[in-house]
């Protein structure tokens, strides 16, 4: 039986790259990873004993906009809206948390302070961002039912969004993926018109490289426009850069 409920969606438009046969990346993410420095792009995502980690990836740029009812990334400043929820994950001496030894990493985290109750939000900067100027960020909250607002940004032009919200239990510690990407059709024969149109955008829920839900576009009369969950066969990602460090 195939699974189908909604996502809200609108169409005003880290890297991480994923080898599943029928979908591919979106163009913006593909030329990001032609440049020199496209290591830089690989986020690194810590994880705190009790929390959800929850990030965004796979377009020139992405941001969390709201968590329930807590605004997070600004659409038009592109900054957390409230700089206290900000968090640094680098040394005193401003050493990124990735080019510190395993013991200043550990010390890190015994020092970050614990998230208060189950509407506390934090952001924490997670890499460099396709879209010159601008940067990534990933949240960490409680594990708990949440609804989760993600602007996606598939050009190099932060005037193309494509909004995408969705609710789920995040009931088990971790990190929570939201990845972008365009899904490559294996259809063969079909309409010119058919043939000529865009292939729909996807979003895939993971946890711990683990997929768990998908979103995809539709473009029927019924549902265009919207995200809508589709049946999917759970397996590990590969080469997934959004790296857990423990």
């Amino acid at each position: 039986m195939n699974k189908k409920s909604y996502a809200v969606s609108a169409s005003t438009a880290v890297a991480a790259s994923l080898l599943l046969s029928g979908c591919q990346l979106l163009t913006g993410y593909q030329q990001i990873e032609e440049e020199a420095s496209a290591g830089d792009w690989a986020g690194q995502v810590i994880l705190i004993s009790g929390e959800v980690n929850i990030a965004c990836a796979g377009t020139y740029h992405c941001e969390i906009t709201r968590i329930d009812q807590t605004s997070v990334i600004a659409t038009d400043t592109h900054q957390p809206v409230d700089p206290s929820m900000l968090i640094s994950m680098s040394s005193a001496n401003g050493v990124h948390y990735a080019r510190l030894s395993k013991s200043e990493q550990a010390q890190i985290q015994m020092d970050t302070i614990p998230l208060v109750n189950n509407k506390s939000v934090k952001i924490v900067p997670l890499s460099a961002s396709g879209i010159d100027g601008l940067f990534n960020y990933y949240a960490r909250v409680k594990p708990i039912k949440r609804e989760i607002h993600i602007n996606f940004y598939p050009e190099n032009n932060v005037d193309y969004i494509e909004r995408f919200a969705m609710i789920d239990e995040f009931k088990e510690s971790g990190t929570y993926l939201l990845r972008a990407y365009r899904h490559k059709s294996t259809q063969v024969n079909g309409s010119l018109l058919e043939a000529a149109s865009p292939e729909p955008l996807c979003i895939d829920l993971l946890k711990d490289n683990i997929l768990q839900r998908r979103f995809c576009k539709q473009s029927d009369t019924d549902n265009q426009g919207e995200f809508v969950e589709t049946s999917i066969v759970t397996q590990p990602v590969i080469n997934n850069k959004v790296t857990v460090k423990i």
